[in-house]
């Protein structure tokens, strides 16, 4: 769908895409919203400034629509300004192309986000699929795409990297799909023998995810082998330490461990969100990577509005 309220740019978008897709356009936010929900396009261009609600808004409702909201948003906007492109990308867009548009610029975001959404599908139900397996929430999964995807934006990741990363961190947890529910969905505390068997859930993850060609495919397996590693090398199942570790999967240890800190379960009560930014600051270098510390300060704000919009 693409959405302007300029005919003219309208008409040279149309120029530019007829020939690779179905195109469905509309002229104002408000006709923006009822068209994605009656069109279910796979992707949509918008504009920013528009005469009854600005783009921003409209990503902004989309994203808060659990119907809609894994419709990828690129916006495509005179406006050019650092500032503006940041709110885009805050406001949930996963582009910002500014006009006067290179077709060859905007046909390549098009593929290249289409392609992402096709293969967080999979991931989507590989993760919703560990969740009938595991004490906690698909709240919980869901989280974790979006403070993995926030964490990556602050730490200066280009857009490509930060979906993808978000699309593969809810499947951190999916080798817990092989692990016996007397132990999975025990509410005390487990005793050695069963902490063994909990421990082996990343490799079992890894192993489901398999070896595949695709590239997110690999992220995804990554990150479910190695979220439990820590900084120092204390962490399972190899005892990596530092940058041995997977990028992606230091981000992931650091939203897995915020989102269990700041959940209720039935052997503890949720910490007070002051308490979990103190105990997450004291594990720098420990747990976690010391340079990612001060991004998780900058985002917490964002998780915390995250954590409110998909409650468990």
């Amino acid at each position: 769908m693409v959405v302007d309220d300029q005919p003219s740019n309208l008409e040279v978008l149309r120029g530019i895409l007829t020939d690779s897709y179905a195109l469905a356009f509309a002229k104002s936010g408000q006709q923006a919203l009822a068209g994605i929900r009656r069109h279910r396009p796979d992707l949509v261009l918008l504009d920013i400034m528009m005469p009854d609600i600005d783009g921003y808004e409209v990503c902004r409702r989309l994203k808060q629509d659990p119907e809609l909201q894994n419709i990828p948003v690129i916006f495509v906007t005179a406006l050019g300004e650092s500032v503006d492109e940041v709110k885009g990308f805050e406001v949930g867009a996963v582009d910002y192309v500014t006009k006067p548009v290179s077709a060859a610029v905007v046909k390549a975001r098009i593929r290249t986000h289409i392609a992402l959404v096709d293969q967080a599908l999979v991931l989507d139900s590989l993760s919703v699929a560990g969740e009938f397996k595991n004490n906690e929430t698909g709240a919980h999964v869901r989280r974790m795409g979006r403070y993995a995807g926030l964490l990556a934006q602050r730490l200066g990741c280009d857009e490509v990297l930060c979906q993808a990363i978000a699309a593969t961190a809810p499947l951190h947890d999916v080798g817990k799909i092989g692990i016996a529910d007397s132990i999975l969905l025990k509410p005390g505390r487990l005793d050695d023998r069963e902490w063994v068997e909990m421990r082996t859930h990343p490799e079992r993850g890894a192993t489901i995810i398999g070896d595949r060609n695709s590239a997110m495919m690999r992220m995804a397996a990554r990150i479910a082998l190695s979220h439990h590693e820590k900084w120092d090398g204390s962490g399972y199942p190899h005892g990596l330490r530092g940058t041995d570790i997977p990028f992606e999967s230091r981000i992931v240890a650091l939203a897995d461990v915020y989102d269990a800190l700041t959940s209720a379960r039935p052997y503890k009560m949720a910490w007070p969100i002051e308490t979990v930014i103190s105990y997450i600051r004291d594990q720098a270098g420990s747990h976690f990577d010391p340079q990612m510390i001060p991004a998780f300060y900058d985002a917490v704000d964002n998780f915390s509005r995250v954590r409110a919009e998909l409650p468990d």
